[in-house]
């Protein structure tokens, strides 16, 4: 099968399109031939060695690259019971020593996998794992009952969609953090209010706020801006360790650490059929053009995810 691997770190012109044996599922998991795998910003850092400079990878002679995967299951490794050949299913690949999802087959522990949503393809389905359990863990992180007050910075993106879209669910009073031409699409998707200057972001949401909100889930990475905006002993999630700012003013800051979690896909799966969950695809590009696709997610500015297929 063909599968992008990294060699070298540097720049998209070190992704290498290669053969490789089709892998074969041990105890416990199954082969997914895939049809789309998304582009995440983690696969640009992994390109680029910042994962393997933070000790979270370890240094080996090939890397591959992908996390998300939607496809169809072609076979089964002993001890699996939930699915069968053929079913269409999405799952999330979080041990970073493994093949990566960007190749024609990927082989996944059985609980990381969820029977794919039905109303959209699975090209867009590929696009829902990692972001949406991102966005749902961080959200539990913040621990908000109905009737609290939650910002979300990169409102417009693809794990803060979803975080706003979860908070609505939830009943949260929701302040979004968006660029301006991206205003209306944030409030259709449940947010209550949206600022849309990260410069003076603290006292603009406490201009809607006052006191400040009770909770920052914090995807643009914005750090101690958007901890201005958080009342004292709020919560902080932050996305990013390095860039989590320190707890002052009482403050709990955690790091949303995501992980594959098949029962939990099955849910947001679900309500991505029942239209609580809006999935966008920026570009569909095949492997051979996997340098083309970093380079543009790179450049920023994309309304959707990029998804590359076999």
């Amino acid at each position: 099968m063909r599968s992008i691997a990294v060699r070298r770190f540097g720049g998209p012109e070190v992704l290498e399109l290669i053969d490789t044996p089709v892998p074969d599922p041990g105890p416990g998991q199954i082969r997914v031939k895939v049809a789309g795998s998304a582009l995440n910003p983690i696969d640009l850092s992994a390109r680029a060695g910042r994962l393997t400079e933070a000790g979270l990878v370890a240094p080996s002679a090939s890397l591959g690259l992908g996390w998300d995967v939607a496809g169809h299951v072609d076979a089964l490794g002993p001890d699996t019971r939930r699915f069968r050949p053929g079913d269409a299913v999405v799952g999330l690949r979080d041990l970073l020593f493994a093949g990566g999802a960007h190749a024609g087959h990927v082989v996944l522990d059985e609980p990381a996998v969820a029977k794919a949503p039905t109303s959209v393809s699975l090209v867009e389905a590929a696009t829902l794992p990692l972001n949406a359990l991102t966005a749902d863990r961080a959200l539990g992180l913040a621990g908000l009952g109905r009737g609290g007050t939650l910002l979300v910075t990169g409102a417009s993106g693809g794990v803060g969609g979803f975080v706003v879209e979860l908070a609505a669910l939830r009943g949260l009073r929701t302040v979004a953090h968006a660029r301006p031409g991206d205003v209306e699409r944030v409030r259709a998707l449940g947010a209550d209010e949206v600022v849309t200057s990260a410069d003076d972001l603290g006292p603009a949401v406490r201009s809607i706020v006052p006191g400040g909100v009770d909770a920052v889930v914090d995807a643009a990475v914005l750090g101690i801006a958007a901890h201005q905006a958080l009342r004292g002993a709020g919560t902080f999630v932050a996305l990013v360790a390095p860039f989590a700012p320190p707890p002052i003013r009482g403050t709990r800051v955690v790091v949303q650490e995501v992980f594959a979690d098949g029962a939990r896909l099955a849910e947001l799966a679900a309500l991505v059929d029942a239209g609580a969950l809006t999935l966008r695809v920026a570009r569909t590009l095949p492997l051979e053009e996997a340098r083309a696709a970093h380079t543009l997610l790179e450049k920023g500015g994309l309304r959707g995810r990029i998804v590359l297929t076999p």
